[in-house]
């Protein structure tokens, strides 16, 4: 029954955006962008209020950068992107007409697992479910609902408007069909599409956040300064940025986060061992640039 669904290759036309974050609103925009009508959902009004204003402060940059000193034109491209953009607080009227629902809430493994499960009874058949998640298993994310064949990965990276890069993530459930409308799905809304099987972290956070790591150990050891390891990173391997700014721009907890997930599902690897320093760190508070300290002092 359920080969039967995904028999064909469907050109998903109905987006619907679950969770109202940086992550979720630069979806939602950039699926509007190219003619596709999206629904935000978020259960906090506020959010939503932020997330129309995000995306209208986005619009406005893409826009101006499109068409440049056309006037008429910029302000057709905001309007009629913001008009394929529906805010909602509720869930379940924004999924009869849904063909895809990306899920953009908080890295909890609970909280999906009850989102995708209420979801997994409401959506019709045809809905294809993926979960933008850096760092959790598609697989146990998956678990909850009914339609492992329907459901993938897409793994955006922020700013999601500006950033080419898509990760399609697959499960051995995911069926040929899915797969495939996803990866084009992701080229529909302008990114350039990679596929990894569900590793932890994927590729980018597998090989970035040991990476991190290890310059946080440096440091730590006394090995380099900050200063010093960033700059070796920026000059000796090409990098725009080095480990720690890095670290300080992404969010210290998130880094944290991520890799006592991982130490905890794996910990006999020693690349998934928290540093005491970025512990320390998180502790006092110091999360990087979104708090004003981190490795370095920010003017807020």
């Amino acid at each position: 029954m359920a080969s039967a669904v995904t028999s064909s290759l469907n050109v998903i036309k109905n987006v619907t955006v679950i969770g109202g974050g940086l992550m979720g609103s630069g979806i939602a925009q950039i699926a509007a962008q190219v003619g596709q009508s999206v629904t935000l959902v978020d259960l906090n009004a506020d959010v939503l209020k932020k997330s129309e204003a995000s995306i209208q402060s986005s619009l406005a940059r893409v826009a101006k950068k499109l068409h440049k000193d056309n006037p008429s034109a910029i302000e057709t491209f905001i309007q009629d992107t913001s008009s394929r953009i529906k805010y909602l607080p509720d869930v379940s009227k924004s999924l009869d007409d849904a063909d895809l629902v990306v899920e953009a809430i908080v890295e909890n493994i609970d909280a999906k697992h009850k989102l995708f499960a209420s979801l997994d009874e409401a959506a019709p058949q045809k809905t294809l479910f993926a979960s933008n998640t850096s760092s959790l298993s598609i697989k146990e994310i998956a678990s909850a609902t009914k339609r492992k064949d329907r459901f993938g990965g897409l793994h955006f990276f922020n700013p999601v408007a500006v950033m080419k890069l898509l990760e399609v993530i697959r499960i051995p459930e995911t069926s040929d069909t899915t797969y495939q409308n996803l990866m084009a799905w992701g080229k529909s809304v302008g990114k350039t599409c990679i596929t990894c099987k569900d590793t932890p972290g994927f590729v980018v956070n597998r090989l970035l956040v040991p990476y991190l790591a290890e310059a946080i150990k440096l440091v730590e050891r006394g090995d380099a300064s900050p200063q010093d390891v960033d700059t070796a990173m920026k000059l000796g391997a090409g990098y725009p940025m080095g480990p720690l700014e890095l670290a300080d721009y992404t969010g210290l907890d998130t880094t944290l986060f991520i890799i006592e997930g991982w130490h905890k599902q794996f910990p006999d690897n020693s690349l998934f061992t928290p540093p005491e320093k970025l512990k320390h760190l998180v502790k006092q508070g110091k999360l990087g640039r979104k708090t004003g300290e981190g490795f370095y002092k920010y003017n807020k």
